[in-house]
Protein backbone atom coordinates (compact mmCIF):
# COMPACT_ATOMS: atom_id res chain seq x y z
CA UNK A 1 0.00 0.00 0.00
CA UNK A 2 1.50 3.15 -0.99
CA UNK A 3 2.17 5.74 1.67
CA UNK A 4 0.14 8.74 0.01
CA UNK A 5 -2.92 6.50 -0.34
CA UNK A 6 -2.74 5.73 3.52
CA UNK A 7 -2.41 9.78 4.16
CA UNK A 8 -4.59 11.27 1.19
CA UNK A 9 -7.84 12.76 3.39
CA UNK A 10 -9.56 12.07 0.31
CA UNK A 11 -8.84 8.52 0.50
CA UNK A 12 -11.51 6.03 0.34
CA UNK A 13 -12.29 4.26 3.52
CA UNK A 14 -11.54 1.00 1.89
CA UNK A 15 -7.97 2.30 0.76
CA UNK A 16 -7.74 3.40 4.65
CA UNK A 17 -8.57 -0.25 5.93
CA UNK A 18 -6.48 -2.41 3.46
CA UNK A 19 -3.85 -0.16 4.66
CA UNK A 20 -4.03 -0.73 8.17
CA UNK A 21 -4.72 -4.56 7.75
CA UNK A 22 -1.82 -4.72 5.94
CA UNK A 23 0.44 -3.01 8.43
CA UNK A 24 -1.41 -5.64 10.99
CA UNK A 25 -0.77 -8.68 8.77
CA UNK A 26 2.33 -7.99 8.58
CA UNK A 27 3.17 -7.23 12.09
CA UNK A 28 1.64 -9.83 13.62
CA UNK A 29 2.29 -12.47 11.02
CA UNK A 30 0.82 -15.71 12.37
CA UNK A 31 -1.33 -14.26 14.59
CA UNK A 32 -3.11 -12.06 11.92
CA UNK A 33 -3.22 -14.88 9.28
CA UNK A 34 -4.80 -16.98 11.97
CA UNK A 35 -7.35 -14.26 12.86
CA UNK A 36 -8.12 -13.95 9.11
CA UNK A 37 -8.25 -17.76 8.04
CA UNK A 38 -10.82 -17.83 10.82
CA UNK A 39 -13.02 -15.50 9.43
CA UNK A 40 -13.00 -17.03 6.11
CA UNK A 41 -13.36 -20.76 7.46
CA UNK A 42 -16.14 -19.44 9.14
CA UNK A 43 -17.38 -18.10 5.71
CA UNK A 44 -16.81 -21.25 3.98
CA UNK A 45 -18.28 -22.67 6.69
CA UNK A 46 -21.80 -20.89 6.12
CA UNK A 47 -22.13 -21.66 2.73
CA UNK A 48 -21.30 -25.51 3.21
CA UNK A 49 -23.76 -25.26 5.92
CA UNK A 50 -26.24 -23.50 3.04
CA UNK A 51 -25.48 -26.67 0.78
CA UNK A 52 -26.30 -28.90 3.75
CA UNK A 53 -29.65 -27.49 4.09
CA UNK A 54 -31.38 -29.27 1.23
CA UNK A 55 -29.85 -32.55 2.93
CA UNK A 56 -30.83 -32.19 6.32
CA UNK A 57 -34.89 -31.48 5.55
CA UNK A 58 -34.61 -34.43 3.00
CA UNK A 59 -33.08 -36.70 5.64
CA UNK A 60 -35.61 -35.11 8.28
CA UNK A 61 -38.58 -36.44 6.06
CA UNK A 62 -37.23 -39.47 5.87
CA UNK A 63 -36.90 -40.06 9.41
CA UNK A 64 -40.24 -39.08 10.41
CA UNK A 65 -41.71 -41.35 7.29
CA UNK A 66 -39.59 -44.19 8.46
CA UNK A 67 -40.98 -44.08 12.22
CA UNK A 68 -44.11 -45.61 10.43
CA UNK A 69 -42.13 -48.96 9.76
CA UNK A 70 -41.08 -52.07 11.42
CA UNK A 71 -37.85 -52.15 12.48
CA UNK A 72 -35.21 -53.85 9.91
CA UNK A 73 -36.87 -51.62 6.93
CA UNK A 74 -36.76 -48.40 9.42
CA UNK A 75 -33.37 -48.62 9.74
CA UNK A 76 -32.77 -49.48 6.31
CA UNK A 77 -34.52 -46.30 5.29
CA UNK A 78 -32.71 -43.93 7.74
CA UNK A 79 -29.18 -45.45 6.55
CA UNK A 80 -30.23 -44.88 2.77
CA UNK A 81 -31.19 -41.43 3.59
CA UNK A 82 -28.05 -40.72 5.17
CA UNK A 83 -26.15 -41.53 2.12
CA UNK A 84 -28.57 -39.71 -0.38
CA UNK A 85 -28.36 -36.60 1.65
CA UNK A 86 -24.24 -37.07 0.94
CA UNK A 87 -24.42 -36.75 -2.86
CA UNK A 88 -27.08 -33.79 -2.27
CA UNK A 89 -25.04 -32.41 -0.06
CA UNK A 90 -22.27 -32.47 -2.81
CA UNK A 91 -24.39 -31.08 -5.86
CA UNK A 92 -25.42 -28.53 -4.50
CA UNK A 93 -22.02 -27.48 -2.80
CA UNK A 94 -20.68 -27.65 -6.08
CA UNK A 95 -23.24 -24.92 -7.35
CA UNK A 96 -23.48 -23.07 -4.31
CA UNK A 97 -19.45 -22.84 -3.32
CA UNK A 98 -18.65 -21.11 -6.68
CA UNK A 99 -21.12 -18.33 -6.51
CA UNK A 100 -19.16 -15.61 -4.12
CA UNK A 101 -15.68 -16.40 -6.13
CA UNK A 102 -17.37 -14.65 -9.12
CA UNK A 103 -16.32 -12.03 -6.84
CA UNK A 104 -13.24 -13.20 -5.83
CA UNK A 105 -11.81 -13.65 -9.52
CA UNK A 106 -11.90 -9.92 -10.52
CA UNK A 107 -9.11 -9.61 -7.95
CA UNK A 108 -7.54 -12.97 -8.30
CA UNK A 109 -4.28 -11.79 -10.66
CA UNK A 110 -0.87 -12.87 -11.14
CA UNK A 111 1.65 -11.39 -8.68
CA UNK A 112 4.62 -11.56 -6.69
CA UNK A 113 4.47 -10.92 -3.15
CA UNK A 114 5.37 -12.03 0.62
CA UNK A 115 3.04 -14.55 2.13
CA UNK A 116 2.39 -12.58 5.18
CA UNK A 117 0.40 -9.84 2.39
CA UNK A 118 -3.62 -8.14 1.98
CA UNK A 119 -2.42 -8.86 -1.61
CA UNK A 120 -3.06 -12.77 -1.18
CA UNK A 121 -5.83 -12.57 1.31
CA UNK A 122 -7.69 -13.30 -2.71
CA UNK A 123 -5.43 -16.49 -3.23
CA UNK A 124 -5.99 -17.82 -0.06
CA UNK A 125 -10.05 -16.86 -0.65
CA UNK A 126 -9.61 -18.85 -3.92
CA UNK A 127 -8.35 -22.12 -2.83
CA UNK A 128 -10.31 -22.55 0.26
CA UNK A 129 -13.61 -22.26 -1.69
CA UNK A 130 -11.61 -24.68 -4.10
CA UNK A 131 -10.48 -27.22 -1.70
CA UNK A 132 -13.64 -27.10 0.61
CA UNK A 133 -15.06 -29.15 -2.09
CA UNK A 134 -11.99 -30.76 -3.35
CA UNK A 135 -11.82 -32.42 0.26
CA UNK A 136 -15.18 -33.20 0.88
CA UNK A 137 -16.93 -34.00 -2.40
CA UNK A 138 -14.99 -33.68 -5.38
CA UNK A 139 -13.24 -37.88 -5.50
CA UNK A 140 -16.91 -39.00 -6.25
CA UNK A 141 -17.00 -37.15 -8.99
CA UNK A 142 -13.69 -37.20 -10.91
CA UNK A 143 -13.62 -37.86 -13.66
CA UNK A 144 -17.05 -36.63 -14.99
CA UNK A 145 -18.51 -33.98 -16.53
CA UNK A 146 -19.53 -32.58 -13.41
CA UNK A 147 -15.89 -31.78 -12.00
CA UNK A 148 -15.56 -30.25 -15.15
CA UNK A 149 -18.11 -28.10 -14.10
CA UNK A 150 -17.38 -27.29 -10.94
CA UNK A 151 -13.85 -26.03 -11.69
CA UNK A 152 -15.50 -24.09 -14.83
CA UNK A 153 -17.47 -22.48 -11.82
CA UNK A 154 -14.26 -21.56 -10.60
CA UNK A 155 -12.70 -19.78 -12.92
CA UNK A 156 -10.83 -22.49 -15.08
CA UNK A 157 -11.01 -21.83 -19.15
CA UNK A 158 -11.82 -25.40 -20.30
CA UNK A 159 -12.36 -25.93 -23.77
CA UNK A 160 -13.90 -29.30 -25.50
CA UNK A 161 -13.23 -32.97 -24.59
CA UNK A 162 -11.01 -32.38 -22.00
CA UNK A 163 -10.64 -35.16 -19.15
CA UNK A 164 -9.68 -34.06 -15.82
CA UNK A 165 -8.74 -37.01 -13.42
CA UNK A 166 -7.76 -35.61 -10.78
CA UNK A 167 -8.49 -33.53 -7.33
CA UNK A 168 -4.76 -32.07 -6.89
CA UNK A 169 -5.72 -28.82 -8.79
CA UNK A 170 -5.10 -25.62 -7.02
CA UNK A 171 -5.78 -21.83 -8.35
CA UNK A 172 -8.30 -23.08 -11.11
CA UNK A 173 -9.25 -19.32 -11.94
CA UNK A 174 -5.26 -19.03 -13.77
CA UNK A 175 -5.07 -22.40 -15.15
CA UNK A 176 -6.19 -22.73 -18.80
CA UNK A 177 -6.68 -26.49 -20.42
CA UNK A 178 -7.99 -25.79 -24.61
CA UNK A 179 -9.58 -28.51 -26.54
CA UNK A 180 -8.37 -32.25 -25.70
CA UNK A 181 -5.99 -31.72 -23.08
CA UNK A 182 -5.92 -34.79 -20.34
CA UNK A 183 -4.74 -34.68 -17.12
CA UNK A 184 -4.11 -37.88 -15.34
CA UNK A 185 -4.96 -39.33 -12.87
CA UNK A 186 -3.83 -38.04 -9.17
CA UNK A 187 -1.83 -35.50 -11.25
CA UNK A 188 -1.10 -32.31 -9.76
CA UNK A 189 -1.57 -28.52 -11.27
CA UNK A 190 -0.90 -25.31 -9.40
CA UNK A 191 -0.78 -21.87 -10.89
CA UNK A 192 1.92 -20.65 -7.60
CA UNK A 193 5.09 -20.99 -6.27
CA UNK A 194 7.43 -20.07 -3.38
CA UNK A 195 10.84 -18.43 -3.98
CA UNK A 196 12.76 -17.34 -0.80
CA UNK A 197 9.94 -16.39 1.35
CA UNK A 198 7.98 -14.32 -1.80
CA UNK A 199 4.66 -16.49 -2.82
CA UNK A 200 4.49 -16.33 -7.18
CA UNK A 201 1.23 -16.49 -8.69
CA UNK A 202 1.42 -17.49 -11.95
CA UNK A 203 -0.93 -18.47 -14.93
CA UNK A 204 -0.72 -21.99 -16.13
CA UNK A 205 -1.63 -22.71 -19.62
CA UNK A 206 -1.90 -26.41 -21.41
CA UNK A 207 -2.74 -26.64 -24.96
CA UNK A 208 -4.47 -28.62 -27.57
CA UNK A 209 -4.30 -32.35 -27.25
CA UNK A 210 -1.55 -32.07 -24.80
CA UNK A 211 -1.14 -35.16 -21.78
CA UNK A 212 -0.43 -34.55 -18.64
CA UNK A 213 0.51 -38.37 -17.40
CA UNK A 214 -0.21 -39.91 -14.02
CA UNK A 215 0.66 -38.10 -11.03
CA UNK A 216 2.70 -35.85 -12.40
CA UNK A 217 3.19 -32.09 -11.39
CA UNK A 218 3.01 -28.97 -12.99
CA UNK A 219 3.93 -25.97 -11.52
CA UNK A 220 2.93 -22.19 -11.87
CA UNK A 221 3.83 -20.01 -14.85
CA UNK A 222 4.13 -23.16 -17.14
CA UNK A 223 3.58 -23.87 -20.78
CA UNK A 224 2.35 -26.91 -22.06
CA UNK A 225 2.49 -26.85 -26.04
CA UNK A 226 0.15 -28.35 -28.44
CA UNK A 227 0.52 -32.22 -28.65
CA UNK A 228 2.98 -32.03 -26.30
CA UNK A 229 3.43 -34.89 -23.18
CA UNK A 230 4.54 -34.66 -19.62
CA UNK A 231 5.50 -38.04 -18.79
CA UNK A 232 3.98 -40.00 -15.65
CA UNK A 233 5.67 -38.50 -12.00
CA UNK A 234 7.64 -35.89 -13.57
CA UNK A 235 7.79 -32.35 -12.49
CA UNK A 236 7.68 -29.20 -14.69
CA UNK A 237 9.09 -26.37 -12.67
CA UNK A 238 7.96 -22.98 -12.55
CA UNK A 239 8.13 -21.29 -15.73
CA UNK A 240 9.09 -24.41 -18.40
CA UNK A 241 7.78 -23.53 -21.93
CA UNK A 242 7.73 -27.31 -23.34
CA UNK A 243 7.34 -26.74 -26.99
CA UNK A 244 4.62 -28.09 -29.18
CA UNK A 245 4.88 -31.99 -30.15
CA UNK A 246 7.58 -32.69 -27.52
CA UNK A 247 7.64 -35.18 -24.30
CA UNK A 248 9.46 -34.20 -21.30
CA UNK A 249 9.85 -36.53 -18.16
CA UNK A 250 11.79 -36.94 -15.27
CA UNK A 251 12.57 -34.52 -12.16
CA UNK A 252 12.90 -31.73 -13.01
CA UNK A 253 11.33 -32.70 -16.26
CA UNK A 254 13.25 -32.21 -19.59
CA UNK A 255 13.00 -32.68 -22.96
CA UNK A 256 13.67 -36.70 -24.24
CA UNK A 257 14.13 -38.02 -27.57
Amino acid sequence: MHKDEDTDPQGSLHLGFLGWYERWLRKYKNLALIVTLFFLYLFVACLLGLSLLPSVLFVNYLFQWGETFQELPRFFIWGTSIILAFFIYGFTAIIIVPIPNLIVLKYFKPRRGPYYSVELFWWYLHNILTYSIRYSFLEWITPTPFNVFFYRQMGMKIGERVEINTTNISDPGLITLEEGVTIGGSATVIAHYGVKGYLIIAPVLIKKNATVGLRAIVMGGVEIGEGSKILPNSVVLPKSIVPAGETWAGIPAKKIK
